[in-house]
C-alpha cells in the first residue's frame, strides 16, 4: 500500500530528529528523510508523470527542507511543511514545462472507469489506481489543481492541512478542488464519448460495420 502521512502533531521522536537536524546531526536528518521519502516520492511522482523527475524532485525537497529547517515553525506539522515545499517545488517544474495537448482518441477505451465517474471522477480515479490513464488525467488539469487533487485523495489531507500547505485559505482549497473535480468529468465524459465513437457501428452501403473491419 502507498505510505500516506498520518494526521495529528509531531511525534516526540519526531521532535527529537528536527531538534538534533537543527544542531547539526545529520543523522537524525537521516531518520526524518527514512519517513518520508517515500510519501514525497510518491507525490512527486503523481505530479511530475517521471519517475527519473520525482527522484530528483524529492532530493530537492529533502535538500531545501535541510538548508531551510530553521524556517520550520513548529507550532505545525512538519509533514505539513515538507509537502509545502514539494508542492511549490513541483508546482514551478510544471509551469516551465512547454504545454503538450491530450489527444483523447490514442488513449484506451476507458471502460475500466465506473459508470458514475462523471459525477465521481475522484472514486474513478483510486479505483483505477493502476491505469495509466490516471495519469494521463492528471496531466489535464492546471497544477494548482492538481496539486489538491494529489494531496486530497492519496495524501489523505484535510482542507485546513491542504490551505497550510499551499499557504491559502480553505476556501480556496475548496474552490479549487470544485473547479478540478468539474474539470476531470469533462475530460471523462469526452474520453467516454471518443470511446463509443470508436466502437460505434457504421452503416455504410446498405451494410452495417464496425470501426474495426476491414
Amino acid at each position: 500500500m502507498e505510505a500516506k502521512v498520518s494526521n495529528g502533531s509531531n511525534s516526540p521522536k519526531q521532535t527529537r530528529w528536527i531538534t538534533l537536524t537543527k544542531n547539526g546531526s545529520r543523522a537524525a536528518f537521516n531518520n526524518i528523510v527514512e519517513k518520508y521519502q517515500e510519501p514525497i516520492y510518491n507525490f512527486c511522482y503523481r505530479m511530475l508523470n517521471s519517475r527519473a523527475e520525482a527522484e530528483d524532485a524529492a532530493q530537492e525537497v529533502f535538500l531545501r527542507a535541510y538548508t531551510r529547517l530553521d524556517t520550520y515553525d513548529n507550532r505545525h506539522k512538519f509533514s505539513t511543511w515538507l509537502f509545502s515545499i514539494a508542492s511549490h517545488y513541483c508546482i514551478d517544474r510544471l509551469r516551465k514545462r512547454s504545454f503538450q495537448s491530450v489527444s483523447w482518441d490514442s488513449i484506451a477505451p476507458w471502460h475500466r472507469f465506473p459508470g458514475q465517474a462523471a459525477s465521481q471522477p475522484e472514486r474513478a480515479l483510486l479505483d483505477a489506481e493502476a491505469a495509466r490513464e490516471v495519469h494521463i488525467l492528471l496531466d489535464t488539469l492546471p497544477p494548482d489543481y492538481r496539486t489538491v487533487i494529489i494531496l486530497k485523495y492519496w495524501q489523505a489531507m484535510s482542507y485546513q492541512e491542504i490551505a497550510q500547505t499551499l499557504e491559502t485559505t480553505v476556501s480556496t482549497i475548496k474552490s479549487r478542488l470544485f473547479r478540478a473535480r468539474k474539470l476531470m468529468a469533462a475530460q471523462i465524459a469526452t474520453a467516454q464519448a471518443a470511446t463509443h465513437r470508436r466502437d460505434a457501428p457504421s452503416f455504410r452501403a446498405g451494410r452495417c460495420s464496425t470501426h474495426s473491419e476491414r
